[in-house]
């Protein structure tokens, strides 16, 4: 099988290269190429029996057709979202999509309390005054996590991670998920309203559907305590950014930490460091001192990547096999 990686950057190439050498994956063949997927670029999979790509590209209903007009069978995601996938129509189509569910979770998890760390305790601002010779600790008072209440919005493996590392911190958790997991002996589960009302951090770790679509909204918001700290590193469109926005503004929050937003689409993962940000919102965002924001780089560890990179090939192989592995997406 020959497979065209779309989007790929040192670090996918290196880890993949080193899987690939491995006998198991002898009828593999992959070629790099460094554009991201999309409707202009599909057409690049001519030839090709499969493709690869990431959470940031477009795999819509256009860029579905034409991977199937040039041949395509298979997609791989080398992770775990999929809401960028149009599944109906690879189904109808019959292209088999395939994810990662599961790379690391402690990764995430790791990654949304150095957010929560950073953005509280203004790690990045004193970063910057230190390197100005400025050690005046103006503007940089945090507030202690020990004792506080943290509301673990989805408590699926990274939501856990994270219940996990905030109860080492001697917190108290509770949590809001449509299934309570049985792991988390720990952790009070309370609803949707409950988890805004008490919790003094609020950690977002789901997957994005229509149902939660902007589940973080001017209305739940204004439910939740005065001084709360915000931490979203599942997707961005989980939160309504302009009332987060306002929000901020209004002083309603002590801390927002973001791994993820809404228009990072285009600009993740790229080097726009001598280009003007065309999206307001995002020049808005990062205005704010109390605010931390990174490049959707929560699972971006070692130990995630080789996962991701073993995983993705043994999707691969699997497909050619023609064996099922569990990590097929169904429409």
């Amino acid at each position: 099988m020959r497979i065209l990686f779309f989007g790929t950057k040192s670090y996918d190439e290196k880890f993949f290269k080193e899987f690939l050498e491995k006998e198991n994956y002898h009828d593999l063949e992959i070629h790099f190429i460094e554009p991201n997927l999309t409707a202009d670029t599909a057409r690049l999979a001519d030839g090709y029996e499969a493709v690869c790509a990431f959470v940031n590209m477009d795999l819509g209903t256009a860029t579905i057709d034409i991977l199937h007009e040039c041949g395509v069978k298979l997609i791989l995601m080398r992770c775990a979202g999929y809401n960028n996938v149009d599944l109906d129509e690879a189904a109808k189509l019959g292209i088999t999509v395939m994810r990662v569910p599961s790379y690391s979770p402690e990764a995430v998890a790791e990654h949304a309390m150095a957010l929560v760390l950073t953005a509280n305790r203004h790690m990045h601002k004193a970063y910057v005054k230190g390197r100005e010779n400025d050690f005046s600790l103006s503007g940089l008072m945090g507030v202690n996590l020990y004792g506080k209440t943290a509301g673990i919005i989805g408590t699926g493996k990274i939501g856990a991670a994270m219940a996990r590392l905030c109860h080492g911190f001697g917190m108290r958790v509770i949590g809001y998920d449509t299934h309570q997991n049985p792991s988390l002996d720990f952790v009070e589960y309370v609803d949707f309203d409950h988890i805004l009302a008490e919790s003094d951090l609020i950690s977002l770790h789901c997957p994005l559907f229509e149902s939660n679509y902007h589940m973080i909204n001017k209305e739940a918001i204004d439910k939740m305590k005065d001084g709360v700290i915000l931490v979203n590193t599942s997707r961005g469109a989980l939160i309504k950014t302009a009332d987060l926005v306002q929000g901020i503004r209004d002083g309603k929050f002590f801390a927002v930490g973001l791994d993820v937003y809404e228009e990072e689409t285009g600009s993740v993962y790229e080097d726009m460091s001598e280009q003007i940000l065309s999206h307001s919102t995002m020049a808005r965002l990062l205005s704010f001192p109390n605010v931390m924001v990174t490049s959707h780089q929560g699972f971006l560890t070692k130990e995630a990547l080789e996962a991701i990179s073993q995983t993705t090939l043994d999707n691969a192989q699997a497909f050619v096999e023609g064996r099922k592995n569990g990590n097929e997406l169904c429409a």
